[in-house]
Formats: structure tokens, C-alpha cells, sequence
């Protein structure tokens, strides 16, 4: 497979997060590491980190919506063309939107709240293999995204969202790297937890899904993140911390099925709560980074912890984005994302995307999303 092709099925697919390519130069290592399943090629977390805050190099335009309305991205990697990837972002009064690594806003679709929203490249249909972009939206819904315009297509089996009883608003996807099968995890802010495989079962080119675990966090939830690699399930109880399921529908749910990878500072760990949005920066040899929106009480104390993906999830550094010459701060985030690959001019290794609670400018009182290199945050190559 060369670096820059697209793959087709579930095994070309990224059995990750996603399934970037490096520089030419990296091509061949790159192209081994990609087929093993493993992401990037940065050295992992020996090397030294960078130290102290960061600032972003690009912001997107504001959401439409005033108040607390923008959440949770998620990035689309364009493997023919990397510098022509997405971010997909949305606005809690009202829509889901779609940005190109420019900040500038290409598509708007307004229909409703939207809560958060995730991708996974390479998912077979009955009609062809599509890039995924999954949201909340009153359930479960699922769109293609065209490659060649960036703009989103609705694929929910029916037109309509697949239904939720449990409700939710968080909201992530796992492919599991044994089995390939993805599945979406629904977080409801009262703590329930469920787990929907999707597929197109009936092959008319949509997306359905069906339960397959459910189970009780405990307390108020949204952000999670998986896995893909090593299958496990990441999720922020908002007041208590960061807990480590398995990701596989087979997993334990109960308290000794799971570990708290850290916790809130009042009962001695590093997240000032809110615990929040999760996002995972994948490196070879199932190494890498797991890293937390600490959302604070306040703009200025909020932060981004970094751990460790491997192993026993230990604390790595802390840092914040501040303002800079090309854009503010982030301040009380709730959603993240990242990706480890080489996205062309300003983000050659990677990406750190945090919303903004707060954006002074442009458009002051109206949220948006700042892109940060990713080497400003964590040791990548």
C-alpha cells in the first residue's frame, strides 16, 4: 500500500482511530507500522517532552450559536491530499459543522442540538466503503463524508437517528482490532453508559445499530474515548476522574472491571474538575498518549493533562493553550481531539484541537475550536 492511497475494508482500514500517513521520507517505516496497525512515527514517550504552555496557530470561525454551544471535534484525515483534511465540530444550539485545517467553515448542517461527534475512516457498506463521522443527534446519526468536498452526507438507516432509550450526549466509536466491528458508546449525563454496534446489516449503503452492553458509570459523564489498538474504553465521570474500561461488548462493567487512571485534585489526583473531553495520540508499539480536558472552574486554570497510553496510564505533564499571535486561548474546554500525522504546511506532525469557552476573538462571545500543532504538547516526530 503506498503512503497516500486510499485503503478499502476493514483490515486496509485503520483498526485505530484513524489511518494517517508521515512524511516521504518515512514512507516505507510508515507504510509497515500502518498495516500492523499502529499509527505515526514518533518515538514515543522516552524522548524528551516540550515543556511550559502552548499557543495555537489557527482558530476556526465562531458557531453561530451564543452561549455554551460548541463542544466536541473530531478530525478527518484525507489520505490522497493530507493537507485537505477536516474537522468536524458542533454547535449545541443547533447543528454540526465541518472546518478545513484553515479554521474556515465549509458546511453547516442546522437541524437541531448535536452533542459530540467522532470518525472512523474505511467502513464497509453494501454500496461501498465510506469515511464515518458519527454524532449525537436525538440518538445515534450517522454521515458520509464526501473526500472530494469535505461535506457531510446523512447514512442513518431510515434517515432518522438509531434510537437510544438510555438517552446520551457523549458519544465515541471503537473498531475493534480483533473482531473489526465498530461500535459507538453513548454517554448520558446521569451516568449510563451504552454500547451499539454499527453496521450496515441489510447492505443498502446505511448505517444502523444495535445494543449491544449497558451499564451505570455512576455519576454525571460525557467525554470517553477508545482504544482501537489496545481495546480499551476511556471515560470522564466528571466529578471523580478518568476511568479505563474494556472496550470489547464482551468487557466486565462492574467496580472490579475497571481502573481510575486519575482522579480529581481533592482526592489527590491532577483534574481540576470537570474531567472532560478524552482524546488518544497514537505511536508505534502500542505507545503513545491518553489526554484529558481538566476543565477548571475558571478560564485561566483551565488545562490538559498527558498520560501515558501504554501500561498503567502514568502522568506525563500538564500544560494550557494560551493566547498568541495568531489566536486566543482555550479556556474551560469541553471537547479534544488530536492526530499524529503529517497534515501538510503548520501541522507536519500532528494536531491538538480544543474548544474554546471563551473566544475573545474574532467574533468575541461566540465559541470556536483552536488547532495547535501537536508537537507543542506532546513529544512526537
Amino acid at each position: 500500500m503506498l503512503p497516500h492511497t486510499r485503503p478499502t475494508g476493514p483490515r486496509a482500514d485503520d483498526a485505530r482511530r484513524h489511518l494517517p500517513t508521515r512524511a516521504t521520507a518515512y514512507a516505507t517505516l510508515t507504510v509497515c507500522a500502518m498495516l500492523a496497525g499502529i499509527v505515526g512515527t514518533g518515538v514515543g514517550t522516552a524522548a524528551a517532552q516540550p515543556s511550559g504552555d502552548a499557543t495555537a496557530t489557527v482558530e476556526t470561525d465562531p458557531v453561530y450559536g451564543t452561549g455554551d454551544a460548541a463542544d466536541d471535534p473530531a478530525v478527518w484525515y484525507d489520505a490522497d491530499d493530507p493537507s485537505h483534511s477536516a474537522v468536524i465540530g458542533n454547535d449545541k444550539q443547533g447543528a454540526i459543522e465541518v472546518y478545513g485545517l484553515d479554521g474556515k467553515r465549509i458546511q453547516r448542517i442546522a437541524d437541531g442540538f448535536y452533542g459530540n461527534v467522532d470518525v472512523r475512516r474505511g467502513v464497509d457498506t453494501g454500496t461501498g466503503t465510506v469515511d464515518l463521522v458519527v454524532a449525537w443527534h436525538d440518538g445515534i446519526r450517522a454521515f458520509s463524508i464526501d473526500p472530494r468536498t469535505r461535506k457531510l452526507t446523512n447514512i442513518t438507516e431510515g434517515g432518522n437517528a438509531i434510537g437510544v432509550p438510555s438517552g446520551g450526549e457523549g458519544l465515541c466509536l471503537y473498531r475493534s482490532p480483533t473482531s473489526y466491528k465498530l461500535y459507538a458508546f453513548v454517554n448520558a449525563r446521569n451516568g449510563v453508559v451504552a454500547q451499539y454496534e454499527l453496521n450496515d446489516a441489510d447492505h443498502d449503503g446505511k448505517i444502523g445499530g444495535t445494543l449491544r452492553r449497558k451499564w451505570d458509570v455512576g455519576t454525571e459523564t460525557e467525554g470517553c474515548v477508545a482504544d482501537d489498538g489496545l481495546g480499551h474504553f476511556y471515560i470522564s465521570e466528571e466529578g471523580v476522574g478518568i476511568w479505563k474500561y474494556g472496550a470489547e461488548p464482551s468487557a466486565g462493567t462492574g467496580s472490579s472491571s475497571r481502573t481510575l487512571v486519575d482522579g480529581i485534585r481533592a482526592k489527590g489526583g491532577h483534574i481540576r474538575p470537570d474531567a472532560e473531553g478524552l482524546t488518544i495520540v497514537y505511536q508505534p508499539n502500542g505507545k503513545g498518549y491518553l489526554m484529558v480536558s481538566s476543565q477548571a472552574a475558571s478560564d485561566t486554570l483551565n488545562s490538559y493533562i498527558v498520560y501515558e497510553r501504554q501500561g498503567g496510564n502514568d502522568y506525563v505533564r500538564e500544560f494550557r493553550v494560551v493566547g498568541g499571535s495568531a489566536a486566543d486561548g482555550c479556556g474551560r474546554t469541553d471537547g479534544i481531539d488530536s492526530l499524529a500525522a503529517d497534515l501538510g504546511p503548520g501541522f507536519r506532525h500532528g494536531i491538538f484541537i480544543c474548544q474554546d469557552n471563551n473566544n475573545t476573538s474574532p467574533a468575541s462571545g461566540r465559541q470556536n475550536f483552536k488547532f495547535v500543532p501537536l508537537e507543542r504538547v506532546v513529544d512526537v516526530v
